[in-house]
Order: structure tokens, then sequence, then C-alpha cells
């Protein structure tokens, strides 16, 4: 981790760098909450500003460095976590099984593929959502959308989906603790890999577990011989794991934005990596305007109707530097979309002075409805993406970097199908997310191995 040597010389800021992180808000911007109380936002925002930063510049730095890497076909990305989190889920346990799933996928796609694996969660600040409308209607009563515990509750009364900044307060409070937690797995013995049978207790029985211990036994016997040898690897002991979440609320970004000491440029300190989604990433929005102007590495979710100007116009705003590891796109085009729609972009590319990392986001494209109203998605749909995305990257020869879903380590029952052959009816046993629905521990380790074949390949 890094911490800053208090006898470097501080570096200052330009007054035109301060002045540019607010520029966004002369520009147009989406996806942002009707606060009742404007004076009551400024508060809370000069509150967080006030706080210390939840990531340091220079895990930044490493991350960006990773990250290249990657782009460059030598590593793979592996991003995921819930949908939105919420505070009530901020526990213990329910923390310790995402990463206890991540770490599990991780080893399966490091063994299986023989390349490093970046490790990454949708945690500790992944709690604003963007809304298709701004207000949702049930019977004759329409109310404000629910837009992430940190903006409103999913109660659906007047009380509830009032947006209240002190809840920009709390996110903050939520993803520290979160963080906290998350350093005291990732560093102090829990995800060494001489764990790697533990990391599987208290997950029900099922064959994506049982294929795991197999792995598992294989790399014990591995680490083993490397004991008996005199290997002492400290890479065995720890793990490094970065945060990440859509930077879409500029009230909590912009004041978890800070001036590194050592360069005098901003990071935003909120999270290792901030992604833009679909919905705010117009060129002349707020949204890629702000984010253009920090250091961290930066993702943006790219559609089936992307064109390849429209991705050349991001490049050259959000990279112009062409600096390794600074963009990520990935893409979330759908299963019968992506054979179709990654191909062109792909080849664009090749032609190109850029070296995006890309990333397949096989959720959600694939998104449906059952007929008794449970928003799902088809365990095969998003499996049928990931293939899309890996037979896209051979045949146009560029690489697959990383790949973005939305899982839950608990054995809840949101997306249909995978081994445990999860129906309709079945979706109503233990539905829990909030917003969009997550593959669980079972599905997520499927995934993994099938993600592993086609790395092989």
């Amino acid at each position: 981790m890094f911490v800053a040597d208090l006898t470097d010389p501080v570096v200052l800021a330009d007054d035109s760098v301060i002045s540019g992180l607010d520029y966004w808000r002369e520009l147009p911007i989406k996806q942002q909450p009707e606060w009742p109380d404007t004076d009551a936002v400024g508060r809370a925002s000069a509150q967080i500003a006030s706080f210390p930063p939840l990531v340091f510049a220079g895990e930044v730095d490493i991350l960006r460095e990773r990250l290249a890497r990657a782009a460059s076909g030598d590593a793979f990305l592996l991003q995921g976590g819930d949908c939105a989190e919420t505070f009530a889920g901020a526990t213990a346990d329910q923390i310790r099984n995402r990463v206890k799933t991540i770490l599990q996928m991780a080893v399966v796609l490091t063994y299986g593929a023989s390349m490093p694996v970046i490790k990454m969660g949708r945690m500790a600040g992944q709690f604003a959502k963007p809304r298709s409308s701004d207000t949702e209607t049930r019977g004759d009563v329409t109310l404000p959308a629910y837009r992430g515990d940190i903006v409103n509750g999913y109660d659906f009364t007047p009380e509830s989906r009032r947006a209240d900044p002190n809840r920009l307060v709390q996110g903050y409070h939520t993803a520290a603790s979160t963080l906290n937690l998350i350093r005291a797995f990732t560093q102090g013995g829990f995800a060494d890999l001489r764990q790697v049978h533990s990391w599987n207790k208290g997950f029900a029985s099922n064959p994506a577990n049982h294929r795991y211990e197999q792995l598992a036994g294989q790399i014990d016997k591995a680490i083993r011989f490397m004991e008996a040898a005199g290997a002492d690897f400290d890479e065995l002991k720890r793990v490094e794991f970065y945060t990440a979440h859509e930077g879409l609320l500029m009230d909590y970004e912009r004041p978890m934005t800070r001036i590194d000491s050592r360069t005098g440029t901003p990071y935003n300190t909120s999270a290792h990596f901030i992604w833009i989604g679909e919905r705010t990433r117009d060129l002349d929005g707020a949204h890629v305007d702000f984010l253009s102007r920090v250091r961290n590495p930066i993702g943006v979710k790219l559609g089936p109707s992307t064109t390849p100007q429209a991705m050349q116009e991001l490049i050259d705003k959000l990279d112009p530097n062409r600096e390794p590891g600074r963009l990520t796109f990935i893409t979330r085009m759908g299963a019968g979309k992506i054979r179709d729609a990654l191909p062109p972009l792909l080849e664009a590319i090749k032609a190109a002075d850029a070296n995006p990392l890309w990333v397949t986001d096989p959720m959600h494209g694939n998104g449906i409805t059952t007929p008794n109203g449970y928003k799902t998605r088809r365990f095969d749909d998003v499996v049928d993406e990931v293939k899309g995305f890996f037979e896209s990257h051979r045949a146009v020869g560029t690489h697959p970097g990383g790949i973005h879903v939305e899982l839950t380590g608990d054995d809840v029952t949101e997306c249909l199908g995978g081994s445990e052959m999860l129906d309709e009816a079945s979706l109503a046993t233990r539905y829990e997310s909030l917003c969009d629905p997550r593959l669980n521990h079972m599905q997520s380790l499927e995934l993994a191995f099938l993600v592993a074949e086609e790395l092989g390949k």
C-alpha cells in the first residue's frame, strides 16, 4: 500500500487544474438525483472532502501498470461484485463471501490459463445506480426512482424515495468499512494461496465446487513441491485487490478527488478504477469531461450501437497521450449481437494508435423479465456472450483482456440456468438484488472455468 513520504516536497496543483475539475458544472449532466435541499448537499460534499482518501495514488499507479500488461495480452482482469451495494449488505459475512468468490474465480483463471489475474471488486463504492426513468409508478402512485442507497431508499414510500444528502456521508463511511475489511482479508493471511480449500467452506455442495476442489488439490500439490524445493514466495501469502465502481454521482466523486502531493495531479480517491456507463458517456457531457481530468484508469461501457468513430472520439478525449493502462473498453453487446457489433470496433483499433484494454460485460446486454415480473438473465446467454467476445478477438487478432460480471458470493436465485438448472419458479426462492440479477456463487465458478478454457485456446 502506498503511503506518502512526509519528507518529500509537496507539489501544489496549478490553478487551471483545480478549475478544470469543476468545469463539468458548466456541461450537460445526466442521471443525477433531484436533491430537495441543495445547501444540505453542499454541506455533505464539503464534509466528504474533509475525510481521508479511500485509496492512495500509488495504488492507482500500480493498477495502471497492471492493466497495461492485460492490454498487451500478458494478464487478465477479473472484475466482479454487486449490481448495487446496499448499506445493509455491508456485513462481514457478505463481504467475505464476495471476496472468496472472486479469489476462487481468480485461482481458476490463473491456474487454467497460466496467466496473472488482476482482481478487482465492484465493491466499496457501487452505491449509485443509473435508471431508465426518473420515476416509478405502482398502481396509482408515482414516486422518484430508487437510485441506490447513497441517494434514497428502496421502500416504495415518499419518505424513503426522497433524495437524502446525509446518505452521501453514509456512503463514504460504508465504503471505508468495506475497504478496511477487504484489505484485512487480502493482506492478513485469508488470501494465502495455501488456503485454497478453505475458500470453499460454507458454500453449498455442487458440481462447480467439486471441480474447484479438484483444482485446489492440484494447486496444493504444486505448492508442496515448491516448498520442498525451498521456495517461499510472498505472492502466495497475500493478493493485490482493487476496487471499482461507476463514476455516476458527482456530489460524491468530486469531493473524493484530491491532488496528489507527489505530482500535483488529481486522483479520484473513491476507488482505484472508475467507469463511465453507457447512459453517461456523451462526449460533451459532464461525466466524460470530469473523468478525463483524473489520473485513475478509466473504463467506458460500449453497447452494440457504438461506432468506430464514437470509439475513436472517446479515446481522444479520455486518453489523448495514449498512456498504457489508462483506458478500458467494457463491451456489453448482448449474446445475439456481439459477433456482429464487436469485430468492426476491434478492426478499427488495429488501425489506430491506441491500445485500450478490452473487457466483456456479458450481463447487461442480456436482461429479460419473466411473466411473473422478475428481472433476470439466462446463464446460457451470459456464456454465449463470453464465447462471442473471445471468438471476435481471435478472428481479428486482438487481446481479450478481461471479464466484468455482477455476482454475489451467496447462493441466491436471480439468474436462470447453470448446472443447478434454476427455472422461473426458482427465482422467488432467494431473489435478493434490489436492481439487476447477479450470478450466484456456483454460476460464478462455472463461468470462471469456461473463461479459463477460452483463455487456454
